[in-house]
C-alpha cells in the first residue's frame, strides 16, 4: 500500500459542516418531489404487436447517412437479442413505468417532474415541431448547451421525426459549431442561450441546410423568421397530425443510423461517428444489464457533456431501458455546486471522469487535514481497516476484517453522505485513465470506484467492471455477447484493443478513408490502444499507440505511466506531459495545482493543497507566476526528488526523464490543452508549448 494512501486520514473533520448543510438544505424544504408537470391526456399505448423489420444490408458498415448495415447479431445469448427501435425502447419503458418520474429539473429552485409518460409525450410534441420546420430525414439537429430536460427532448424528438441527433460541445469554438453542423447537414439547431446563439449567428451564412435556430433557456432578445423560444417552438406541431407522425416512426429500422457522436478532433476534423437504433438500445441493455441496474430503482445525475457517448449512454439510453430518474446539475456543476445536486438527489448509479473523483479527493484531503487530533485518530483507524480491504480486495459484505462494520458506520457512511452518495450502488470511471492512488482512496472509503472502456466507436462501453467482475486498475471484462482480441502483442503480451460486438459503430459519416482504417475487412473495430489480459480475462490498459513516444534511439514508450508516477509521487503537480518523440532523450512539461475561475479557467492563484505545501517550506508565494519566476527552491527540490525516484524504477535509461520545466499556465478545456473529458490533447499541447520544448533541448545540446 503506497503511503499516499494514507493522505485520507482527515475525512471525518468534513462531516460536521456538511450534515448541517444538508439539514438546512432540507429543511428549507428542497424537496425532489415537488411540483409534477401537468399530465397530458392519456392514449393508448402497447407494443404487443410492434413488429422488428431491418432494411437490407449486405455489408457491417457504411459512411453514407442513407445506407443501413448488417447487425452483428450471433444464433444465441445476449447478441440474439431481438434488435429494436429508440421509439420501441421508449414505448416498452412507458407501458411498464409511466409513471415513474424520469426527468427532475430545477425551475426557480424548485424541483420540477416529468414523468416517462409526459417525457413520451413531450418528445412526440418536439418530433412534430421538427417535422414542421422540414426536418428532412437523415439529417442533423444540432444541440448545443448544458444537460436539461429540453437536450434529452430534443435529441429523442429529432430520433422520432427521423433525423440524426448530433451534440455538439459547448466549448467549440464558432468555427467548430460550423463544421459540425455542416458536416451532419443540420436543418435545426437547438441552443441553451444567447451565448452559444451568438456562435451559431457567427456562422449562420456558412450553413446552407440551416432552416431555424431554437433557444431553449431565455427569451431571445432580437426577432427573427428563423429563432424561435423553446415554448414557440413546442407549440408550432400542434397542427401536424399523430398519423403523419406515426407514419414517419412506422419507417425508422434499427440498422439504420440515428445518432450522431463527434470526435474531439484532437489529431485533425472531428469524425462523425454514425450510431443505429440498435447500437444505442442494444448496448444500454446488455451493459447495464452485466452492471447490475435495477429497472425502475435507479437515480442518475447528468451533469458530463451529453455530446460525450459516455455521457449520452448513461443519462439517455441506460436511463431508458431502466426507466432510471435523472436530476440535472447547475450549469456550473464542475465548479463547485455538483455536491449539492448530489446531495439532493442522492444517485444509486454516479458516473464521474477521472478529474471528478481526483477533484473530490484533493477537497476532502484539504478538509481533512484541519481536523482535529481526536477526529484524525479515528479516522485513521477507520483507515487501518480499510487498508485491509484494498489488500482483500473485497467489495462484496463476506469476509470483510474484523472492525469493518464499526468504521463503517462511524466513518464510511458519513463520508459517503458528505459526497451525496450515500445511496450509490454503483460508481463508474472511464473515459480518461484514472490513477491507482485515486482508486485506493475511494476503496479506502468503502466506494469502490468501476472502471469501464469503450470508445464513441463502441457506443461507449465495450468492457465493464461490477460487483462480480472487479479487479482494482483493471477495465473490467468484455460485455456479454462481444469479443475482444490482441492483436500484434509484445513480449509482455501487449496488444492492440480490437472490438467486436453488436455496439460496433456503422462507420464514420462520409469519411470512407478513415472508417477503412478503423474497421478492418473482418469487422473488427481496432481501438488504436495498448492493452493485456490477464489469467482471469480482465483487460489492462497499457498505452495508445498513437501516444507512444518513439525516441530517436528507436524505444517505444507509453506516456502515461510515467506521467501518472510523478503525480503520485508529487502531489502538487497538476499536469504532467512526457515529451521525446524522435528527439534524443526524454523531458516533461509540468503545471501546478491552481485556483480555477468561475469559467473553468485557471488563475495564477496557487490552490490551498500548494499552498499548504509552500506554508510547510516557508515559502511566502502565493502565485504560480512567483514560483517560476523565483525557481522556488523547495518547490523545485520537491519535483526533483520526485523525478528522480520515477526514474529509478525505470526500465531502461532511454525511460528516464532528464528535462523538465513549470508551465506559467495549468491545462485546461478552455485553453486547449484538454478535450471536453479531460483528455490531453498532446498534439495541440506539443504546438502551443513548442518553444519551451526547443529550449529544454537547446540547453541540452550546449552542455
Amino acid at each position: 500500500i503506497s503511503t499516499s494512501l494514507l493522505c485520507c486520514r482527515g475525512v471525518v473533520p468534513v462531516l460536521s459542516e456538511v450534515i448541517l448543510f444538508i439539514y438546512s438544505v432540507f429543511m428549507a424544504g428542497c424537496c425532489p418531489c415537488s411540483p409534477i408537470a401537468e399530465e397530458p391526456n392519456a392514449v393508448a399505448l402497447s407494443t404487443a404487436h410492434v413488429a422488428t423489420t431491418l432494411s437490407p444490408a449486405d455489408e457491417l458498415w457504411s459512411t453514407s447517412r442513407y445506407k443501413a448495415v448488417r447487425l452483428r447479431m450471433e444464433s444465441s445469448g445476449p447478441a440474439s437479442k431481438t434488435p429494436i427501435t429508440v421509439h420501441q425502447l421508449f414505448l416498452e419503458t412507458v407501458e411498464s413505468y409511466g409513471d415513474n418520474p424520469a426527468l427532475i429539473s430545477k425551475k426557480e429552485g424548485q424541483w420540477v417532474t416529468l414523468t416517462w409518460r409526459q417525457y413520451y409525450y413531450e418528445c412526440r410534441a418536439a418530433a412534430k415541431s421538427f417535422l414542421k420546420l422540414g426536418l428532412k430525414r437523415f439529417h442533423g439537429v444540432g444541440i448545443l448547451g448544458f444537460n436539461s430536460p429540453e437536450w434529452f427532448i430534443s435529441d429523442i424528438g429529432c430520433i422520432l421525426a427521423g433525423g440524426l441527433a448530433t451534440g455538439i460541445y459547448t466549448t467549440n469554438s464558432p468555427e467548430a459549431c460550423q463544421y459540425v453542423a455542416a458536416n451532419c447537414e443540420a436543418n435545426i439547431l437547438v441552443v441553451e442561450n444567447k451565448k452559444q446563439l451568438d456562435k451559431i449567428l457567427q456562422v449562420k451564412d456558412q450553413l446552407p441546410h440551416l432552416k431555424a435556430i431554437v433557444q431553449y433557456k431565455g427569451e431571445l432578445e432580437q426577432k427573427s423568421p428563423f429563432l424561435y423560444t423553446w415554448a414557440e417552438f413546442m407549440k408550432l406541431g400542434e397542427d401536424v397530425p399523430d398519423e403523419q407522425l406515426n407514419a414517419v416512426i412506422d419507417s425508422l429500422r434499427a440498422n439504420e443510423c440515428c445518432s450522431l457522436i463527434y470526435t474531439s478532433g484532437t489529431t485533425g476534423n472531428p469524425k462523425g461517428v454514425m450510431l443505429s437504433h440498435d447500437n444505442l438500445t442494444w448496448t444500454a441493455h446488455t451493459s447495464a444489464t452485466m452492471a447490475n441496474i435495477k429497472p425502475g430503482e435507479e437515480v442518475i445525475v447528468s451533469y458530463l457533456p451529453l455530446s460525450h457517448v459516455a455521457a449520452q449512454m448513461v443519462d439517455i439510453w441506460i436511463g431508458m431501458r431502466f426507466a432510471g430518474t435523472i436530476y440535472f446539475a447547475e450549469p456550473d456543476a464542475l465548479k463547485g455546486s455538483l455536491v449539492n445536486t448530489l446531495k439532493d438527489a442522492r444517485p444509486t448509479c454516479f458516473l464521474g471522469v477521472p478529474r471528478v473523483w481526483e477533484k473530490m479527493q484533493e477537497k476532502m484531503k484539504a478538509v481533512g487535514a484541519k481536523g482535529s487530533p481526536l477526529r484524525k485518530k479515528v479516522a485513521d483507524w477507520a483507515n487501518s481497516v480499510s487498508e485491509q480491504i484494498i489488500i482483500l480486495n473485497i467489495i462484496s459484505n463476506t469476509g470483510v476484517p474484523w472492525g469493518f462494520m464499526l468504521a463503517n458506520n462511524l466513518v464510511f457512511k458519513r463520508v459517503r453522505a458528505a459526497l451525496g452518495l450515500d445511496r450509490c450502488k454503483i460508481c463508474i470511471t472511464g473515459a480518461a485513465p484514472i490513477t491507482k492512488e485515486t482508486l485506493e482512496y475511494f476503496m479506502s472509503l468503502n466506494i469502490p470506484v468501476m472502471e469501464l472502456y469503450g470508445m464513441s466507436e463502441s457506443s461507449g462501453p465495450h468492457t465493464i467492471s461490477s460487483d462480480n467482475n472487479y479487479c482494482i486498475t483493471s477495465c473490467g471484462k468484455v460485455m456479454t455477447g462481444c469479443k475482444v482480441k490482441l492483436e500484434n502483442p509484445d513480449k509482455e503480451e501487449s496488444g492492440e484493443i480490437c472490438f467486436w460486438g453488436r455496439n460496433v459503430f456503422m462507420g464514420y459519416l462520409n469519411m470512407p478513408d478513415k472508417t477503412a482504417d478503423a474497421l478492418d475487412q473482418d469487422g473488427w473495430l481496432h481501438s488504436g490502444d495498448l492493452g493485456r489480459l490477464d489469467q482471469n480475462n480482465f483487460l489492462y490498459i497499457t498505452g495508445r499507440i498513437k501516444e507512444l513516444i518513439i525516441t530517436a534511439g528507436g524505444e517505444n514508450i507509453p506516456p502515461v505511466p510515467i506521467e501518472e508516477a510523478l503525480k503520485a509521487e508529487v502531489p502538487i503537480i497538476s499536469n504532467a506531459m512526457l515529451i521525446g518523440d524522435k528527439l534524443k532523450f526524454l523531458s516533461m512539461l509540468l503545471t501546478l495545482k491552481c485556483v480555477m475561475d468561475e469559467n473553468g479557467e485557471p488563475t495564477d492563484e496557487l490552490s490551498p493543497e500548494v499552498l499548504d505545501f509552500c506554508k510547510q517550506h516557508g515559502i511566502t508565494a502565493t502565485k504560480v507566476s512567483e514560483i517560476v519566476a523565483n525557481k522556488e527552491p523547495a518547490v523545485y527540490k520537491a519535483i526533483l526528488e520526485g523525478m528522480e525516484s520515477v526514474n529509478a524504477r525505470a526500465t531502461s535509461n532511454a525511460q528516464k526523464v532528464q528535462k523538465w520545466v513549470i508551465l506559467e499556465r495549468d491545462f485546461s478545456v478552455i485553453g486547449g490543452e484538454l478535450g471536453p473529458t479531460m483528455k490531453l490533447r498532446r498534439p495541440i499541447v506539443v504546438k502551443m508549448y513548442q518553444e519551451e520544448i526547443n529550449e529544454m533541448y537547446a540547453v541540452a545540446e550546449e552542455k
